[in-house]
């Protein structure tokens, strides 16, 4: 197991929040490109995917990739219960995030819909987001039921 890269993370958050790479697809138009960006992120601060098939989390182009890389839920799945490469995550109160955390953002039926990157953490975390692109926007300034807050504890691989 290795430290996760905070600093590498946001900057690339910082990087691409409003903006997009080339690198990758933008699935803006097929249901959102929140989760996408995310993964982007997590993966300057990582440098390793995990390429199992169907439980794991890779891009390699739009049409080969995980739906963890894309899907909230599956993101939220595949940070928590992941067991070999790549970054893994625990839920964790507002308090602990610390930069480079992930926000999942969801309705009163308790559906994931939305994910952020904390840039600076604190009683109102700013964030970087995609969809409605975002760069250091205050958590306070999104509509939400309910949120869930993913702290990166480190990389295997």
């Amino acid at each position: 197991m290795r430290d996760y890269d905070r600093g590498a993370a946001t900057a690339y958050a910082r990087r691409w929040a409003l903006g997009r790479s080339p690198a990758y697809y933008n699935f803006a138009a097929l249901g959102g490109d929140c989760t996408n960006f995310v993964s982007q992120c997590l993966y300057a601060g990582s440098g390793v995917m995990n390429y199992t098939p169907v439980i794991g989390w890779y891009y390699r182009s739009a049409a080969d990739r995980t739906a963890s890389w894309t899907g909230v839920e599956f993101l939220y799945r595949f940070l928590t219960e992941n067991r070999g490469p790549g970054p893994f995550a625990r839920v964790c109160g507002k308090r602990e995030l610390r930069a480079g955390d992930v926000i999942q953002l969801g309705d009163g039926t308790g559906q994931f819909y939305h994910c952020l990157l904390v840039l600076h953490p604190g009683p109102d975390p700013r964030v970087a987001a995609h969809d409605v692109d975002s760069l250091d926007r205050p958590l306070s300034d999104y509509a939400y039921a309910i949120a869930r807050y993913l702290h990166i504890e480190g990389v295997r691989g």
